[in-house]
C-alpha cells in the first residue's frame, strides 16, 4: 500500500460555515483553528511527514478589514495556546509566503515558532500565509535571473521556491464544494491526486481524512508513463 508523504489542503468553507450555524463567518474562522489540531493530529496517526495549510492567501486582502483583523488574532491566539503542546509533540512549524505585509507582531511569533521548532521532526507543518502561487514563481525567477550562470530547469525553479527541500504534494484536498485550485502551489501540484469535498473545513474529521488516504493508496500513479 502507497502511503502519501505530504498532503495540502485549501482549507475552504469556514465563513459560509459560521453564517449558517452562528450567523457569524468570523464563529466559523474560530472553529476552523480549533480544526487544525486535530487534522495535524489525524495526520501523525496516519503517518503523514508533511501537511501544507492554506491559511491567508495573497488575495484575502480583498477582505473586509474587520475579517482580516480577526484572522490574526486568532493565529496569534492559536500560537499561545497550542505552541507548548506542538513542541513537545515533536512537530516542526514552517512558513512559506511573502511576509513583508504582516503586522510586526505576528512576524515576531512567526520567526520565534520556526526557530524554536526547527529541529523537530514528528511531522511538519507548513502553513501557506499570505501566500500566492503566482508571486512564489516571480520571487523565484527573479532569483534566478540575479544569477546570469544558471540554465533554467525545473530542478533549478524547484530549489528557488519557497517549498525548497519539501517533496511536492502527493494529494490536494479541497473542502467546502469548489472545484479550483485557488493559486495554491500551482508548481507543486503538478502530479497531485485532486481530492474536492462537499464539507466545509469545520466539519473535515478523521474519517474524511482516512478515506482519502485509503483511496490513494489504491491509486496506480504513473506520472505520464503506461502500465507497466
Amino acid at each position: 500500500m502507497i502511503s502519501p508523504s505530504h498532503i495540502a489542503i485549501i482549507m475552504d468553507g469556514n465563513g459560509r460555515w459560521g453564517l449558517k450555524k452562528y450567523n457569524d463567518r468570523n464563529k466559523g474562522h474560530y472553529y476552523g483553528l480549533q480544526n487544525i489540531n486535530k487534522v495535524i493530529k489525524n495526520c501523525i496517526k496516519l503517518h503523514i511527514k508533511y501537511l501544507t495549510l492554506y491559511t491567508f492567501s495573497t488575495e484575502n486582502w480583498n477582505r473586509p478589514k474587520k475579517e482580516i483583523e480577526y484572522l490574526f488574532f486568532l493565529f496569534k491566539l492559536f500560537y499561545q495556546k497550542n505552541f507548548n503542546k506542538i513542541n513537545k509533540n515533536n512537530i516542526r512549524i514552517k512558513f512559506i509566503g511573502d511576509l513583508k505585509n504582516i503586522p510586526a507582531d505576528l512576524k515576531v511569533i512567526i520567526k520565534k515558532i520556526q526557530e524554536k521548532t526547527k529541529n523537530n521532526n514528528r511531522i511538519t507543518v507548513v502553513f501557506a500565509f499570505n501566500y500566492g502561487a503566482k508571486s512564489e514563481l516571480i520571487n523565484a525567477f527573479k532569483k534566478i535571473h540575479k544569477n546570469k550562470n544558471n540554465k533554467i530547469s525545473e530542478e533549478l525553479i524547484s530549489n528557488n521556491l519557497y517549498t525548497k527541500n519539501m517533496p511536492d504534494p502527493d494529494i490536494l484536498v479541497r473542502t467546502g464544494g469548489e472545484k479550483r485550485l485557488s493559486n495554491f502551489l500551482l508548481w507543486q501540484l503538478s502530479y497531485a491526486e485532486l481530492f474536492f469535498i462537499e464539507k466545509n473545513w469545520p466539519d473535515f474529521n478523521f474519517l474524511d481524512l482516512k478515506k482519502i488516504v485509503n483511496k490513494f493508496s489504491g491509486i496506480k500513479r504513473r506520472f505520464g508513463g503506461l502500465d507497466e
